[in-house]
């Protein structure tokens, strides 16, 4: 049932992303010149950071992107040889300054599939000891934030980083928290 892939055309590659234009045959022998996609060489962690008051730890950042400034929960890209878990846990230290205690994986996906195969992994975690700092190159305040405040900033579109919504709405509102 899933395409076969007779051809494949480089557009562009890179460490972040590539962009291929494959040829590609479906099951019923229809054949599309032209299937684009784009390509993450790596996987992707974003992380629920919460307190002993279910409070989640957001932090703020400038993104180029979309010409914004966003409150998003910590997250970032699994670097090789790296297991998501220890990803998720080195990305929370990097943007916030806090360890966090008994990380856990809550879920999987990817958020474009019909354009590119990215691959995001969700945890949830509780906050450990803040022994340092946001890394100033990518986070530029970080802030705890209850329940009730993340739904006034859902309803205001506030929070617009995707892994920031799935993460959040699976461990607020669906309550998947990795137990």
């Amino acid at each position: 049932m899933i395409p076969k892939r007779l051809a494949r055309n480089i557009i562009y590659e890179s460490e972040w992303v590539s962009l291929y234009v494959d040829k590609i045959q479906f099951e019923d022998n229809r054949i599309l010149d032209k299937m684009h996609l784009v390509h993450y060489d790596k996987e992707a962690v974003a992380i629920v950071v919460l307190n002993d008051k279910d409070e989640v730890l957001l932090i703020k950042s400038d993104r180029y992107h979309t010409q914004s400034v966003e409150w998003e929960i910590p997250a970032g890209g699994v670097d090789e040889n790296e297991k998501p878990h220890d990803a998720a846990v080195r990305e929370a230290f990097e943007e916030t300054g806090y360890t966090v205690e008994n990380p856990k994986f809550i879920y999987r996906y990817n958020p474009s599939n019909g354009s590119s195969d990215q691959v995001v992994n969700i945890y949830s975690a509780r906050a450990g000891v803040k022994t340092g700092e946001p890394d100033p190159q990518e986070v530029s305040e970080t802030k705890w934030v209850s329940k009730h405040e993340i739904k006034e900033m859902l309803r205001k579109n506030e929070i617009n980083c995707g892994l920031s919504l799935i993460g959040l709405m699976l461990v607020f509102f669906v309550g998947i928290n990795g137990d």
